[in-house]
């Protein structure tokens, strides 16, 4: 038996790319969030799936661990990101898993050009920076609706009040 066969991909860019092409060639709709999805957690999983609900095939952009700790501070990642994909790559709803190190996803949205890009509802669409590039190429973006009250910080601080 495969082990890998249970799981998605982890593909680089340039492979990622590649892969959605295929997609598109066959008629398939491509779907694309991003995120750092550190201590994976059951907003995330609600969160994916509905985003893979959006289309036929669903990447996820994974914020490498030198950007997570740009973005959330020096003591993140808690898991680092080889542990992070392979999770991700776990979830029956991702379909491939690409890491990038920016803080935000243009360039790597730049070149895989999905037909629908999601962010949770937590964001404005104006307010994203990817928005232009998304809409540049002919996508979509669309808002998955915010799970309140479950958050990687409220994970980490209810681990560190009972072990702290």
């Amino acid at each position: 038996m495969n082990a890998e066969a249970p799981f998605g991909k982890l593909l680089d860019a340039d492979a990622a790319a590649a892969w959605r092409e295929e997609q598109r060639a066959t008629g398939r709709c491509v779907v694309f969030t991003n995120g750092c999805f550190d201590v994976l957690h059951a907003g995330h999983a609600e969160y994916l799936a509905w985003a893979r609900a959006q289309g036929d095939a669903l990447i996820v952009g994974l914020n490498d661990d030198a950007s997570v700790a740009r973005i959330k501070g020096p003591q993140r990642p808690i898991v680092p990101f080889a542990q992070r994909a392979r999770l991700l790559a776990a979830l029956r709803s991702v379909d491939v898993v690409v890491g990038f190190g920016e803080r935000t996803p243009e360039a790597l949205l730049e070149r895989i050009r999905p037909d629908i890009h999601t962010k949770s509802a937590q964001y404005k669409e104006e307010e994203l920076p990817e928005r232009n590039v998304v809409l540049q190429h002919g996508g979509e973006v669309r808002l998955a609706p915010h799970v309140a009250g479950i958050s990687t910080t409220q994970t980490i601080a209810r681990i560190i009040a009972r072990y702290g």
